[in-house]
């Protein structure tokens, strides 16, 4: 009897090769997405932290050996790296901040029905298409006094004793590249918040007037937090990307003049391509790499604090 049963069990359990194809299955379907991602993310990024350990220059033909934390010694009496690190904090808190504000303000207008929203929001988006090269470009011709209106306005204005270059300034060539990531950027933040805003329900609206809650009343009580979530994760973003973010700098002011714009992005540009020194710059990019794992995992951190309080 128990011999019978046992037949008849083997007979309906699938054969063993078919169990092993059924459980495989997944991981070859994704197979493909993951060489990917080892081969084009995976694969330079282990390169890269080696060079950090090494003595990698590309015009020595002897280079190339282990030196372990030679590099980060040095970096540690780097006062270029430091003065870039300030500047990237500067750089990348008014970068996003001002983003950000002028990208809410935008959102809630844009979120009001008009005549003629569709071009208005074709409009505000059209930064966003134009490549960040090309936009850094524009804007050093926009700051330039011989060719461009802005340092011709800031005089009418009284902002300025005289038309000048502000980018060849030292105390305010920052405000050039950043005026410009703003404008760049600005169409990021109001594309997302106006998608957040939108999928709020209007009926919260309508129930907080009839109680009698003004517009700033409901904008803190119902249009605030509904839209947290999307501004935690888009700040969080684009922190991370700014910081990375050197396109601008180098177009427009090249890290000059006397490093007064030198960010770290454009410090590892400027010791990776212009000095030719790959160790140094991948050691430069694994400490900034360590910093921003650090910042995002605080705001992570802190996000799940406020969502446990709530």
């Amino acid at each position: 009897m128990d011999y019978a049963v046992r037949q008849g069990r083997s007979a309906i359990r699938p054969p063993l090769m078919k169990r092993l194809a059924d459980a495989s299955a997944p991981y070859l379907y994704s197979a493909p997405a993951l060489i990917l991602i080892v081969t084009v993310m995976l694969v330079p990024l282990v390169l890269g932290v080696s060079y950090a350990f090494r003595d990698v220059q590309l015009l020595n033909p002897f280079s190339g050996g282990f030196i372990g934390l030679d590099h980060f010694r040095a970096l540690a009496r780097d006062e270029a790296f430091f003065r870039s690190l300030r500047n990237t904090l500067w750089w990348t808190g008014a970068s996003v901040f001002l983003q950000f504000t002028f990208g809410l303000i935008l959102a809630l207008l844009l979120d009001k029905p008009f005549r003629g929203r569709a071009l208005a929001q074709a409009l505000v988006f059209l930064p966003w298409a134009v490549p960040s090269f090309l936009a850094g470009l524009n804007w050093a011709w926009l700051f330039n006094p011989v060719v461009g209106p802005l340092p011709h306005w800031l005089h009418a204005l009284g902002l300025m004793s005289q038309p000048a270059n502000i980018l060849s300034d030292p105390g305010l060539a920052m405000w050039g590249p950043i005026v410009a990531n703003i404008w760049w950027g600005i169409p990021f933040f109001a594309i997302t918040l106006l998608a957040a805003l939108q999928a709020i329900p209007r009926d919260l609206y309508e129930a907080a007037s009839i109680d009698g809650a003004g517009a700033f009343q409901r904008f803190l009580s119902i249009t605030l937090p509904f839209l947290a979530p999307t501004i935690a994760i888009t700040i969080l973003l684009r922190t991370v990307w700014i910081s990375n973010f050197a396109d601008l700098i180098i177009v427009m002011t090249g890290g000059g003049p006397a490093d007064r714009t030198q960010i770290v992005a454009s410090y590892i540009f400027t010791q990776a391509f212009k000095r030719l020194d790959f160790g140094y710059a991948s050691a430069i990019a694994l400490v900034l790499l360590a910093l921003l794992l650090a910042y995002s995992l605080l705001i992570v951190i802190l996000r799940q604090w406020l969502l446990s309080k709530d």
